[in-house]
């Protein structure tokens, strides 16, 4: 079983940097993918970005594209989230999560998809 712990967070101005970890424990990762979801109050989880731990092909929202970097770290088990060019928008609390992937198959974006979940980690963005 696969355990994960957000950290990270805070709070930031617009347009300032923030980059979350997602440190992985109790399991081998090379079957499954790490996707990053964020909910804000009132509003749907949105998939974010997904990384394969096999070969680190990336996924990201439509939202983020261009501004979040994902990558790991083999050697430490842990997803980075890199956040660039904040908006007031992305403010919401932020989740780690681990979805087994099929081998040729994508990084699902779908958080029913997801078997494993962190705790989560606030980012606020404001002036």
């Amino acid at each position: 079983q696969v355990q994960l712990v957000e950290s990270g967070g805070g709070f930031v101005q617009p347009g300032g940097s923030l980059r979350l970890s997602c440190a992985a424990s109790g399991g081998t990762l090379t079957s499954y993918g790490i996707g990053w979801f964020r909910q804000a109050p009132g509003k749907e989880r949105e998939f974010v970005a997904a990384i394969k731990w096999s070969d680190a092909y990336t996924y990201y929202g439509d939202s983020v594209k261009g501004r979040f970097t994902v990558s790991r770290d083999i050697a430490k088990a842990t997803v980075y989230l890199q956040m660039n060019s904040l908006k007031v928008e992305d403010t919401a609390v932020y989740f780690c999560a681990a979805t087994y992937v099929r081998q040729y198959t994508e990084v699902s974006n779908k958080p029913h998809e997801y078997d494993y979940w962190g705790q989560g980690t606030q980012v606020t963005v404001s002036s």
